[in-house]
């Protein structure tokens, strides 16, 4: 039986008073009939307004009681989200069995972002990651995954426990950035391993790059089973006409956004897309079930909300306006910086690495390679500039539909300053060095990841030139972006170990990688 929303009959032009933005309602397919959604609705926010303006008393967690527990400490700060705070009471709906607000709110973000279903996430892309790992594979199991994927990834490999073959993406010659998977190495790998479970790829990367998915997913698809994407940094995808399109609508069957990254959720905040039938939804809601809180956010999930709203009624408005900020922004900064040695990687034509870099992330490098990215980070955060990451030659800031025309003056400023002040020690960066990133071949031998098989055999800390041609037994990741330069199971090869080494003198940090002073060691399985 439909609820009273899906029946809501909506007019045919919707106004919004406070923006004057114009658009249509979209429509979702809910039980094999078209229903119109009215995107201008953001029913878990309005539910807990409505529910703050009544006044209740709360016998009900959580114990700060709408924020009157707080005291002096915090309460400016924390007392208007906490009065929205709520639990699972009635009327509010569950997050793992929504029938009601929860429901609307994800179906309205199914019609927004043309999925057949969404799911919210509390737990950021980390966990739709490791829920689409799950349902796919079962113990033993054989997928193909991207090798720079994230570390969420690895994880769900091993509490899967399935097998694992790497597939390298192409490094871009001119950056030296690893970028995508080709399409030709998909095809090998899928002829040599057919009983694959699914493929994952992640795409775009944490620079912005990446590739039109439609002819991998229709490859994937000839072996009858999903393309599975993280596309952590792609939310905004397909909201605008010179953005590139979603990797939704070119065929993949699961994709998690983390809606939080490119869009205006709060951090934490996430959303599972799923179409078509090779992914089992049944067991898919099972193990987020298993994952996420049994208590989750709801000002989170109002974030999601209002996240939702803002990008299907005014995002390719705000979008555009962005969009000519940012190209203002690049004429003028080298306009006035002809000579510069701070850099941006031009946004390139297709290239064997990728079909498209996202406008929205600005990779800033020094030419003459005296600032590693990680130096340049820094200086730019003493100009009141703080970037998302760094890696040994660049540095990557990223916009979104909130960055304004203000901030990217003071960019230009900041850059303009830093060319005329004292330049950093010298720093041998270069695309030669990335080459390490990914393993000479494209497609690797399949892996193991169960949890067992690493924590059965001990473990022990060797120097870091020592540990060459050992196997790995935990994961050496440099944060951000998150992506493991080896992974447990895997055989440490020289060059590798000589790119951790250099990224470490550039001041890059680690996870999984122990470090003193200059000292390095990785955790490695001992020998029998």
């Amino acid at each position: 039986m439909f609820s009273f929303f899906e029946l809501l009959p909506f007019v045919q032009k919707q106004v919004s008073m406070s923006t004057g933005f114009f658009y249509e309602p979209c429509s979702i397919r809910l039980r094999g009939r078209q229903v119109r959604m009215d995107q201008m609705k953001a029913p878990v926010y309005e539910a807990l307004q409505a529910r703050r303006l009544k006044g209740e008393s709360s016998f009900h967690v959580p114990g700060h009681k709408f924020g009157h527990g707080l005291g002096e400490a915090g309460c400016e700060h924390y007392r208007r989200i906490m009065e929205l705070d709520y639990t699972e009471i009635d009327g509010l709906d569950d997050l793992h069995h929504p029938v009601g607000i929860i429901e609307e709110a994800q179906n309205l973000a199914s019609a927004c972002f043309g999925s057949e279903e969404s799911m919210f996430l509390v737990g950021g892309s980390t966990v739709g990651n490791l829920a689409m790992l799950m349902t796919v594979c079962s113990r033993g199991d054989l997928i193909l995954v991207q090798r720079n994927a994230h570390k969420s990834v690895i994880h769900g490999l091993m509490l899967a426990g399935a097998r694992v073959v790497f597939l390298s993406p192409v490094i871009h010659e001119q950056s030296g950035i690893a970028g995508c998977v080709a399409w030709r190495t998909l095809a090998a790998a899928l002829a040599q391993y057919p009983e694959a479970k699914g493929v994952f790829l992640t795409n775009p990367n944490y620079y912005g790059m990446g590739r039109d998915l439609g002819p991998h997913a229709e490859l994937v698809h000839r072996y009858g089973i999903p393309l599975l994407v993280d596309e952590a940094h792609g939310a905004h995808l397909g909201f605008h006409p010179d953005l590139p399109p979603s990797a939704l609508s070119r065929g993949a069957d699961a994709v998690v956004q983390s809606t939080h990254k490119m869009l205006t959720a709060m951090t934490m905040g996430a959303m599972l897309h799923v179409q078509g039938t090779r992914i089992d939804r049944r067991r898919l809601k099972e193990r987020l079930a298993m994952l996420q809180s049994s208590s989750p956010s709801y000002p989170l999930m109002a974030s999601l909300d209002l996240a939702r709203r803002r990008i299907a009624t005014e995002g390719e408005r705000l979008l555009a306006e962005v969009l000519e900020h940012l190209r203002t922004f690049q004429a003028d900064y080298s306009e006035r910086a002809s000579g510069n040695p701070l850099q941006f990687v031009p946004p390139s034509p297709p290239s064997p690495a990728f079909d498209y870099m996202d406008p929205f992330k600005l990779i800033v490098y020094d030419a003459t390679g005296r600032l590693s990215g990680f130096r340049l980070l820094e200086e730019l955060a003493d100009e009141g500039v703080v970037a998302e990451m760094a890696d040994d030659r660049h540095t990557v800031l990223a916009c979104s539909l909130a960055t304004s025309r203000q901030d990217l003056a003071r960019l230009n400023q900041a850059m303009l300053r830093m060319e005329a002040g004292p330049r950093g020690d010298y720093c041998p960066t270069g695309p030669a060095m990335l080459q390490g990133y990914a393993p000479p071949e494209e497609i690797g031998v399949p892996i193991l990841m169960g949890l067992d098989e690493s924590e059965e055999r001990e473990r022990i800390a060797v120097p870091l030139y020592e540990s060459v041609g050992r196997i790995c037994a935990q994961s050496v990741i440099p944060y951000p972006p998150g992506i493991p330069l080896l992974f447990p199971g895997e055989q440490i090869r020289l060059s590798v170990i000589e790119y951790i080494d250099k990224l470490m003198k550039t001041g890059a940090r680690f996870q999984g990688a122990l470090q003193e002073g200059a000292d390095c060691s990785i955790i490695v399985m001992k020998v029998k």
